[in-house]
């Protein structure tokens, strides 16, 4: 196949998984009192990990002679990565607006570059140094809802800030795969997948004790298996290819349009309002991260 059809499938691929992710968002809304959080959390990496276990089952009994060396580097990847990431993910969607949680989202790769500053003295350019600040004052933005007087009075949205906490693990989620051992992405997802699951039985209990939740509504089914297929099954491999294909690299920067879907999708479906902050919000996360790609230390 032709360097260019590499290319070309590739960008297909990753706008279909990019797609797919913000769809997350807009499902996250739409499980509000329908399903509760933990339970859609259990309920989507059980649903993952069984169709991992079909479709990648030999990836898993190739590599289990290494995984088993690091379970604890897959037990902390999958607990932060995938169970309190989206558990907290979920639980913001009861109280900010999926344009909000959106466009939080997009600002990981800037804490994924921060923490690689301060953790392990990254090399930070001027652009760089640019786009982080753009980049903040956009998650600023958002948080204080467009009212900076807030931030004086310390008033924010709760789920704002669960959302920036999910923000902050899925970074740390992000640096520790540089990290990972050298086995497939397929054996190393489908191990972290099985962990989320047997981590969020617990917290599922939990929330069961304290709130008193019943069973998921037939809707609530309907919409966990679609955060099983799509952004948790389909988008993932289709991410995986796409880095094959083209590289992490260059497949990273189409994570940025996540937030751009995710405010079409919320304005388009869920009828939310786009007001003038989160634009502006949006244009500056964007921005942000564009200038801190453009500026990546070639040396």
């Amino acid at each position: 196949m032709p360097p260019g059809s590499h290319n070309l499938t590739a960008y297909i691929l990753l706008l279909i998984t990019t797609w797919g992710w913000g769809c997350n968002v807009i499902f996250g809304k739409l499980a509000v009192g329908e399903i509760s959080p933990m339970q859609l959390v259990s309920a989507r990496w059980l649903g993952v990990s069984l169709l991992l276990l079909v479709f990648a089952r030999k990836y898993i009994v190739r590599d289990w002679h290494v995984i088993r060396k690091h379970l604890v580097f897959v037990a902390l990847m999958g607990s932060a990565g995938f169970t309190a990431f989206n558990g907290l993910y979920y639980v913001a969607a009861h109280t900010t607006s999926a344009i909000n949680i959106g466009i939080l989202q997009g600002s990981i790769p800037v804490f994924v570059m921060l923490a690689s500053f301060f953790l392990f003295r990254f090399k930070v350019t001027l652009l760089q140094s640019l786009g982080v600040i753009l980049t903040l004052l956009g998650v600023v933005l958002v948080v204080s809802g467009g009212r900076l007087a807030m931030l004086s009075q310390l008033q924010f949205n709760l789920g704002d800030l669960y959302m920036l906490l999910a923000c902050v693990l899925y970074a740390a989620y992000s640096i520790g795969l540089s990290r990972r051992p050298a086995v497939s992405a397929l054996g190393l997802f489908t191990a972290m997948s099985v962990v989320a699951f047997l981590v969020s039985l617990p917290l599922l209990a939990i929330e069961s004790q304290q709130q008193a939740m019943g069973l998921p509504t037939a809707k609530g089914w309907i919409i966990a298996g679609l955060v099983t297929l799509l952004p948790s099954f389909v988008s993932q491999l289709l991410f995986i290819r796409g880095v094959e294909l083209i590289g992490a690299a260059r497949a990273g920067v189409f994570i940025n349009l996540v937030p751009v879907f995710a405010s079409i999708m919320a304005v388009l479906y869920l009828q939310e309002a786009l007001e003038w902050h989160q634009a502006f919000s949006l244009a500056l996360v964007l921005g942000g991260i564009g200038l801190s790609e453009l500026g990546k230390d070639k040396s």
